[in-house]
């Protein structure tokens, strides 16, 4: 499933295309993807002109003129496909097309469906079932280690689980969590509650670290994901941990880079210097 940085890939793709511009029409090409499409949406957007892209946690939200939001995710295997020119011919895969006045055109494709997209309203939508409770935003100024330390006190879960928790903090994911850790000289099986402090602050940075240099690669292609523009993402070559069970250990060389399952989840470790 895309991450915060293939979610924000996407999103920065798609704004530098559409914002701007107005819907001239959408088709919507089935009645669901995980879950129905709300009533009249392809009438709701067309031709309203799409002011904003922007991500909350792994969510794409797309602002439109009329304070309407189109709330989206993309699953296991959603794409949003920029083109221009005529539309190609639409396979049995490709559930909604958005075509602007004189520009670009964008296929949502999604083999599996488990992406979703439905509607809000600016005022409400932070609200939204699917939004509401979500923690900070890593890359924002709201989220430090205080803050982070706060979230795990009395937590003894492990501060794998926890770190993947959206209420915590928004948008991490496996890849990006095991990465960090790593970073960190944290073990993924610390009890949560012992990273707060100290721990906490080496952890913040390495989390900002990491999440800026993959949305710098464009994200990670590991299976279904490309960017928006079709283009494949590149941070799996920068991998430390994340897949290189058996590698020696890039940072003390002397350790071997474990892969253990949590929450029926790989995790890839150090166990010699991630403590």
């Amino acid at each position: 499933m895309p991450e915060l940085p293939e979610v924000e890939t996407v999103c920065r793709g798609l704004a530098r295309a559409l914002e701007g511009r107005r819907l001239a029409r959408v088709q919507q090409r089935r009645p669901d993807l995980r879950l129905p499409f709300p009533p009249r949406f392809a009438e709701r957007l067309t031709g309203r002109q799409i002011v904003a892209i922007r991500r909350r946690a792994k969510y794409m939200l797309w602002d439109f003129d009329d304070g309407t939001v189109l709330l989206g995710h993309l699953g296991m295997s959603g794409r949003m496909q920029i083109g221009t020119g005529p539309l190609p011919e639409l396979g049995p895969h490709d559930h909604v097309v958005f075509e602007t006045v004189d520009g670009p055109h964008v296929i949502y494709n999604d083999h599996r469906r488990f992406g979703l997209m439905t509607l809000d309203h600016r005022d409400t939508v932070a609200a939204h079932r699917l939004l509401s409770g979500i923690g900070p935003e890593p890359l924002g100024n709201e989220f430090n280690a205080d803050v982070l330390s706060a979230a795990l006190m009395g937590r003894r879960t492990p501060i794998k689980a926890a770190l993947l928790d959206q209420k915590v903090v928004a948008g991490l994911g496996n890849i990006y969590v095991s990465e960090a850790l790593f970073r960190a000289g944290i073990s993924p099986e610390r009890e949560a509650a012992t990273v707060a402090g100290k721990r906490a602050e080496k952890l913040v940075p390495a989390i900002r670290d990491v999440l800026n240099e993959a949305i710098a690669a464009g994200g990670s292609t590991l299976r279904d994901y490309v960017q928006a523009d079709g283009e494949l993402g590149y941070f799996q070559h920068a991998f430390k941990v994340y897949d290189r069970e058996g590698d020696p250990c890039p940072t003390c060389a002397k350790g071997v880079v474990t892969r253990i399952v949590q929450s029926n989840r790989s995790t890839y470790f150090c166990p010699r210097c991630q403590k």
